[in-house]
């Protein structure tokens, strides 16, 4: 037998590791010269690439040839055959027991959420059915503004009924033809900052012409010269007399229940068109009513404002997060009138009482527990909907939405990873959700800043970037992330109207004894049947009685802290009111 060298240099240098390392040196070798050459003739590294690419083909044809060499082996084939069987039997066995025990720990969680008294099913979050002949939103006028998309049934329209003429929504886009014109109306703060409508800005809109270069043209109606402000504001908006009073009959019908697509395989793509068209709507009656009190015209304005009132709350039995906050957003809206009417002394004692009574009915706090309750619920039925239907690239490729590779990169692992994490998706979504609810107390009529912003830490804590399922919960910016956001727009909301109503008591208490009181308490009960406290810790509203004789009226806000009746503007602006800082406060302008 021959004795081998002892040397690494004196062996022989055979086999598969050895041509791959000549290869690679070949390469290296070819690369440093290339560059070298090149840098000498001034040509930079543009060549590199070149020879790089070169170098790659014969590196991947070494190894198809030694692939080819391997496989020409029976028994290497069966190696291979046999470790891909192991290897399909290990990949079936973890999805099959990924699928099970995300299905299981749901299934859990459903079990306990259900042994608390709550319902966890999709119909528990449907509005109860309303008889046509009582439901305001089966209307003709109203239910002009959703037939494009479904009918009065809740059946989708496919292809959307383009015959519909939408009557509902007054003073929205499609009436305000040339929108750069509207621009001259600046979108008001209003009364949370002690600032009454600009019913001149509102008067130059209407007068406004056309731009020349355009076929559009002004359908308001004007007089020949500008008149007072509020008279051809009135002048203008007397195109929608006929609608708002057939509005304002359908607002005699007790219940309204608009007849959404309930039955959608996918509970976030519910349609909800009606939602704009009340919004529009109240602002243009919020318009007119204010108009109507620089005329001293109260009787229309109260009626508008109890039409105000009723278009807000016409959502009030809907449980989506959007629905809800495009109602608090109405409410704020409809309570201008309101302000502007009790600054000048313009409501008689009845027309105050009418108001009070109607802002009495108003619990927000309870709509907004049972919003919170089914996002819960529609946050798991949209998990299993993506699970389910897959197939997101095309999805969003036929809305037209693009999307860059990393992100199409992911669509590839959502499409392909297991079932069972898309309920464990769910799980952590509602388990993060349920971290919110405390936050709310309906029996004290409170809701705590400080355990939301717990919530919130929680919830950021629990969102992980290198979580796939977290980057699909973003990527379709689900509601449930900006619960924390909502419940604040909550807190906002009752507060506004716990101080209206107090605001209110105060003025009726004014036109009794000619002068606001010393202290909240003489109120009750003949003004007020009882006071509405604080939302915020539940403490008594802040009241002062100020020496020009009128009065300053707060909450402590978000902050939780009295700062004496200061409201705080975001940084650089002076329009725009931050709700975090500061009290919220009901006060007049100086006059």
């Amino acid at each position: 037998m021959d004795e081998q060298p002892k040397s690494i240099w004196k062996k022989s240098w055979r086999g598969t590791g050895t041509s791959l390392l000549f290869v690679l040196l070949l390469g290296l070798g070819a690369l440093i010269v290339v560059a070298v050459i090149g840098k000498m003739c001034g040509m930079g590294f543009e060549a590199v690439p070149l020879v790089g690419a070169c170098f790659g083909i014969g590196l991947l044809v070494w190894a198809l040839f030694r692939l080819v060499r391997w496989l020409c082996c029976w028994r290497n084939i069966r190696r291979t055959l046999f470790g891909l069987a192991c290897l399909a039997t290990l990949i079936a066995l973890f999805y099959a027991e990924e699928n099970w025990r995300g299905k299981r720990a749901w299934d859990n969680f459903r079990r306990e959420w259900e042994a608390k008294g709550e319902k966890f099913e999709f119909k528990a979050f449907i509005p109860p059915p309303v008889p046509d002949d009582q439901n305001f939103a089966m209307t003709p006028i109203i239910a002009s503004c959703y037939e494009m998309y479904f009918d009065k049934n809740g059946h989708e329209a496919k292809p959307r009924n383009t015959n519909v003429v939408d009557r509902f929504s007054i003073l929205s886009w499609r009436d305000i033809s040339y929108e750069h014109q509207r621009a001259k109306v600046a979108e008001s703060t209003g009364w949370p900052v002690a600032e009454k409508m600009d019913l001149k800005a509102w008067q130059a809109f209407f007068r406004s012409p056309p731009p020349t270069n355009t076929i559009l043209t002004n359908s308001f109606p004007v007089a020949h010269q500008p008149q007072e402000a509020a008279d051809d504001v009135l002048l203008a908006l007397s195109k929608y007399d006929s609608v708002i009073e057939e509005i304002r009959q359908a607002s005699q019908l007790p219940s309204s229940r608009f007849p959404l697509t309930y039955d959608s395989t996918d509970a976030f793509s519910i349609w909800l068109p009606h939602l704009a068209a009340l919004k529009t709507s109240v602002r243009a009656i919020r318009l007119r009513s204010v108009a109507e009190l620089q005329k001293n015209q109260t009787e229309l304005a109260a009626k508008d404002v109890s039409l105000g009132l009723y278009l807000a709350n016409a959502v009030r039995t809907e449980t989506f997060l959007i629905s809800q906050q495009v109602r608090l957003s109405m409410l704020e809206i409809a309570l201008q009138p309101i302000w502007e009417g009790l600054a000048e002394h313009r409501w008689s004692e009845p027309q105050l009482m009418a108001m009070d009574e109607k802002l009495a009915t108003l619990d927000i706090l309870a709509e907004a527990q049972k919003a919170q309750k089914a996002e819960i619920f529609f946050s798991g039925e949209e998990a299993n909907f993506l699970r389910r239907h897959r197939d997101y690239a095309n999805q969003f490729a036929q809305m037209g939405v693009r999307y860059p590779g990393d992100v199409k990169f992911q669509f590839t692992i959502y499409r392909y990873m297991p079932g069972g994490w898309f309920y464990q998706s769910a799980l952590k979504n509602g388990r993060t959700l349920m971290e919110y609810l405390p936050a709310v107390n309906h029996d004290a009529m409170t809701i705590s800043p400080a355990l939301i912003r717990r919530a919130d830490a929680a919830a950021n804590n629990a969102v992980s970037f290198f979580d796939p399922l977290d980057s699909l919960k973003k990527m379709f910016n689900a509601e449930f992330l900006f619960m924390g956001n909502f419940l604040k727009k909550i807190a906002a909301g009752q507060s506004s109207v716990n101080l209206a109503r107090v605001a209110i008591a105060l003025e009726r208490y004014r036109l009794a004894h000619g002068e606001f009181p010393e202290t909240l308490g003489a109120l009750e009960p003949q003004f007020i049947a009882q006071l509405p406290h604080d939302v915020i810790g539940g403490g008594p509203l802040k009241y002062r009685r100020d020496a020009n004789g009128a009065f300053t009226l707060y909450s402590i806000g978000w902050n939780e802290r009295d700062d004496g009746g200061v409201i705080v503007f975001k940084k650089g602006s002076t329009a725009d009111l931050d709700v975090t800082q500061g009290d919220w406060v009901w006060r007049y302008p100086q006059k």
